[in-house]
């Protein structure tokens, strides 16, 4: 798709997915396998050269996944809620010592403008 036609969550995630994975053995994406944008996280980061895996819930992940994974990247589709991806941090603290970099691809500042009826008083 155009990037206009991509929301802001989800382009800045697909940016924080090219800038991660390569530094990534593998990367997680936490979503739906209905989601396209879930799938096109785990796109990009194949595309990239990176393994990356497709999960809904913590309790997905196996232990054999982190074989030879020294640097795991984390991201997951727009509409995943934050208690999921703090699921996967706490499964993940399991097996290994967990040390977070949050990636910041691109700053948020979009501000709308309300419509006039909104603003206008009576």
């Amino acid at each position: 798709p155009k990037a206009e036609d991509i929301c802001y969550a989800t382009s800045n995630r697909q940016a924080a997915v090219k800038q991660i994975a390569p530094a990534s053995d593998l990367v997680l994406v936490i979503g739906s396998p209905a989601s396209s944008n879930s799938l096109r996280l785990v796109e990009v980061a194949e595309r990239l050269g990176t393994n990356a895996r497709l999960i809904q819930r913590a309790d997905e992940i196996e232990p054999e996944w982190l074989d030879g994974v020294g640097t795991l990247g984390l991201t997951a589709g727009a509409s995943a809620p934050e208690i999921l991806v703090r699921e996967v941090v706490d499964r993940l603290s399991q097996w290994r010592d967990v040390h977070e970099q949050t990636i910041a691809a691109a700053e948020e500042k979009m501000v709308f403008k309300l419509p006039r009826q909104l603003t206008e008083s009576d």
